[in-house]
């Protein structure tokens, strides 16, 4: 069956690892082919992600070992087939959380291939619906990383503050040593001093004396 030249999904199917579990299509192409090979280019870790040819687009969804996939033609752009990964996830899981899914074989859920199909088509009947639900998560998503990068920041701050109040700390620590070490310092200078004018003092006064006898031959005056 030939593709439509307008907006469509046109795959979409649920893997566990590299392991396709169940598959939709109503049309043919190469595009199972290269949705299965970008399959195991993917990373682990649990994101979205969506690669681009000519004609198609890509879109995975990786969470918890398993990977949603939608392929759509390029003209669908990338909300409603973003929107559709969800919606089957959600269905997916709560179909088979703690189910057959985690032992089952190539293709062993091949009923949920209706569930797929139905979500498709849901999507595609409800393109406005879709495309606004998928905008508000986006801007939610886009706020929760803003909110994550600002408690990074501030936790790199509570850090940074910690330090320097350890700094502060240590200033203090060390001017209630230096003010310590000063006003030592300024009694030992005092004392010095003090020791200077009592010795200048009893000089001035031996010198008195010492022309007073001179003057009065003794201490006869007359």
């Amino acid at each position: 069956m030939a593709l439509p030249s307008d907006q469509a999904l046109i795959y979409g199917f649920v893997a566990r690892g590299t392991l396709i579990l169940a598959e939709y299509t109503e049309f043919s192409g190469n595009f199972k082919e290269i949705a299965a090979q970008c399959l195991h280019k993917l990373p682990a870790s649990n994101n979205k992600f969506t690669y681009t040819t000519e004609a198609y687009t890509f879109n995975y969804l990786v969470h918890d070992g398993y990977v949603y996939c939608v392929v759509a033609t390029e003209s669908a752009g990338r909300q409603i087939p973003v929107a559709c990964l969800d919606r089957i996830k959600e269905v997916f899981l709560k179909k088979y959380r703690g189910g057959k899914a985690a032992t089952a074989q190539a293709y062993g859920l091949k009923e949920f291939g209706s569930k797929i199909k139905e979500e498709m088509k849901y999507c595609m009947e409800h393109k406005e619906e879709v495309s606004n639900l998928a905008r508000v998560q986006q801007q939610v998503e886009e706020v929760k990383g803003i909110m994550l990068q600002n408690i990074d920041k501030a936790l790199n701050r509570g850090q940074q503050l910690e330090v320097l109040v350890d700094k502060s700390d240590n200033l203090r620590s060390q001017a209630s040593e230096f003010r310590q070490t000063g006003t030592q310092v300024r009694r030992k200078m005092w004392m010095q001093n003090m020791k200077i004018k009592l010795i200048v003092l009893g000089i001035i006064i031996a010198l008195i004396l010492i022309i007073i006898l001179s003057v009065c031959h003794g201490f006869k005056c007359t």
